[in-house]
């Protein structure tokens, strides 16, 4: 099947461009909302001292079968409908019109003051945290696949990496991946080298970066480099991955105008 593109100009000044939403990351009013649930957990055994809260957003539908699921980092900001990424927006729309089965979204805090803590490790600790501290407690409000290709996970920045992370250690819980401008200098992990290394994971990975991301004419720390290298290592290694390269900075606009796509992709 040939997909045609429409034209669209390349942007030849790179320091400011935005693009626009699409219609899937705007509510319509023919189009049934999903109820959201509202968790705190403060009792972490994973992280300590820690208080966060989550929210569950189910599909306007109701299901007893259990539900793919899509674990947000940075849950507040993916939730926020004033925001670039409209998440349980483009849920209900992507479910409604049946470009993606019935989801439920997995709206994720970071603990207070330990955000990069716990998205930027490289260790199998978060990942832990979702499996036995977070998805347990979302199964007390909907019912979600314990099967990983039904299991993604959706960040920005650290919370792409912190997605990754999870995801190369527990490949048995999660199954598909989106990373949006991933912090992966910010990671004490070698991906590229333990991906062309390691045998591979069962993966789908969907990866995003812009041209004037950070640092993206330094030799060290540069975001764009260290994504091409991990979205490189990944096709070299024969993964099922996606990488799109945009324009724009270190924000979340074109992530966010992208995640209906990334989704539909994901899911396909």
């Amino acid at each position: 099947m040939t997909h045609r593109v429409p034209h669209s100009p390349l942007p030849i000044d790179q320091s400011e461009v935005t693009y626009e939403h699409g219609p899937d990351s705007t509510a319509v009013a023919s189009v049934a909302g999903g109820r959201t649930t509202r968790l705190e957990i403060a009792d972490s055994q994973a992280f300590p001292g820690t208080t966060r809260t989550v929210w569950v957003h189910e599909p306007a539908e109701p299901s007893d079968a259990p539900l793919p699921v899509v674990v947000f980092q940075d849950g507040a900001g993916f939730l926020d409908p004033d925001d670039e990424m409209r998440a349980a927006v483009v849920l209900d729309n992507l479910v409604a019109s049946g470009a993606i089965p019935a989801t439920v979204g997995v709206f994720v805090d970071p603990g207070e003051d330990h955000r990069n803590a716990e998205y930027d490790a490289a260790d199998a600790t978060y990942a832990g945290f979702l499996v036995d501290e977070v998805l347990p407690r979302v199964s007390e409000v909907v019912r979600v696949s314990e099967r990983p290709e039904d299991r993604a996970l959706c960040g920005f920045s650290s919370g792409g990496n912190a997605s990754f992370t999870a995801a190369w250690h527990r490949p048995d819980a999660f199954g598909r991946v989106i990373g949006l401008s991933s912090s992966f200098p910010q990671v004490a992990a070698d991906y590229p080298r333990l991906i062309a290394e390691e045998d591979a994971r069962p993966l789908r990975i969907l990866l995003q970066v812009g041209h004037r991301d950070l640092g993206w004419d330094e030799a060290e720390d540069n975001w764009v480099a260290a994504n091409l290298e991990v979205g490189a290592a990944l096709l070299r290694r024969g993964y099922d991955v996606r990488l799109v390269v945009g324009d724009g900075g270190h924000d979340g606009n074109h992530g966010g105008v992208l995640l209906p796509d990334a989704l539909r992709w994901l899911w396909r």
